[in-house]
């Protein structure tokens, strides 16, 4: 536990927080300002940063999390869809620095608009993924 860290403090019940999930690993709680009605996060309850830091184990645990979590939010609120969402670091748009997923409700007509998107010029989508896949800038 990182005692600066208020998703530590909630982990640690000393912050109080609604629940929606919880076993060992992981921890899934309504966000308490929600994008839609339901918004949850999924944390592990160890402690790191973000997800270039993230224990493997801890990792797999939280990405499972969010499936079953995303499957009690379906069932439970009859959502049309759901968007995961993953902030690291701050210029991304991470606030609180311990690994957190977002899962967003969707419903049809809920007025919330996707991300602008770019396009690659002439032999840069090659590049980029040569770029990627052999891990280096």
């Amino acid at each position: 536990m990182e005692t600066s860290c208020i998703f530590c403090k909630i982990v640690a019940g000393e912050i109080p927080s609604y629940k929606v999930y919880e076993d060992a690993h992981a921890l899934a709680f309504l966000d308490i300002h929600p994008v839609t009605k339901g918004h949850t996060l999924v944390i592990p309850k160890q402690h790191a940063t973000n997800i270039f830091d993230i224990e493997e184990g801890s990792w797999s645990h939280v990405a499972e999390t969010v499936r079953v979590v995303a499957r009690m939010l379906e069932s439970s609120l009859s959502l049309d869809g759901v968007n995961l969402m993953m902030n690291n670091r701050e210029v991304a748009g991470q606030v609180i620095d311990h690994p957190h997923v977002h899962l967003i409700p969707r419903r049809t007509g809920d007025g919330l608009r996707h991300w602008p998107h770019e396009k690659y010029e002439e032999g840069e989508a090659q590049r980029f993924a040569a770029r990627i896949a052999t891990g280096h800038l």
